[in-house]
C-alpha cells in the first residue's frame, strides 16, 4: 500500500467526470487498498478515487466513530437511484479543501447502486451520516464540490483564498 497525494482547490482535475469502471482488475485493487490508507492517515471518513488524481469511479468510505472498529466499504461506479423528498443538513469537509467546513443541505435519504470488489452489484438505502457522505463523494466522481452548495459569495471567498495559496507556493 502507498499513500498518495490527495490534490487540493483549486486543481482543475477535482472538476473532470470520472469514467466508469469496466472490470475489477489487480491495478484497482491496488488503488482502492492505497485509497484506504491514504483517507485514514488524512484523516478522512471518505475519499474518491479523483482526489488521489485517478478519474475512475472508485470511492472508499468509513463513517465508523473514532473509537469503534474500522468498517471500510468500497463503491465501484456507484449511482444514487432515488432521493427522498425530505432534506437534512450536515458540517461537510474535505481531504480536497482542508480546514473549510460548512452547513450543506442534501436529500435525507437516499438509495445507492454500486459494484463491489468482487464484481457483485448491490442496492442500499443510506440516511444520517452514510447518506450526506456517500452523496458528497458521488458528487466528486461528477466533477461537483461541496462548495457549490453554498452561496456565491462564500464559495467565491473559498475559491480566491485557495487560488491565492496555490500562487503563493508555487513563487516559492
Amino acid at each position: 500500500m502507498t499513500l498518495r497525494d490527495i490534490i487540493i482547490l483549486p486543481d482543475k482535475r477535482l472538476r473532470r467526470i470520472s469514467d466508469k469502471v469496466d472490470k475489477i482488475t489487480p491495478e484497482i485493487r491496488t488503488l482502492v487498498a492505497d485509497m484506504f490508507e491514504t483517507m485514514y492517515e488524512a484523516p478522512g471518513i471518505g475519499l474518491a478515487a479523483i482526489q488521489v488524481a485517478v478519474p475512475l469511479r472508485v470511492i472508499t468510505m468509513d463513517i465508523a466513530k473514532k473509537d469503534d472498529e474500522k468498517e471500510p466499504r468500497v463503491f465501484i461506479n456507484p449511482e444514487i437511484i432515488a432521493r427522498s423528498e425530505e432534506k437534512s443538513v450536515y458540517e461537510e469537509g474535505c481531504l480536497s479543501i482542508p480546514d473549510i467546513h460548512e452547513d450543506v443541505e442534501r436529500p435525507a435519504r437516499v438509495r445507492v447502486r454500486f459494484m463491489d470488489l468482487d464484481g457483485k452489484i448491490h442496492e442500499e438505502d443510506a440516511d444520517g451520516l452514510y447518506a450526506t457522505c456517500i452523496q458528497h463523494e458521488i458528487d466528486h466522481l461528477n466533477g461537483v464540490l461541496f462548495l457549490d452548495y453554498l452561496s456565491k459569495l462564500k464559495r467565491d471567498y473559498i475559491v480566491r483564498k485557495f487560488t491565492k495559496a496555490a500562487r503563493k507556493a508555487a513563487a516559492e
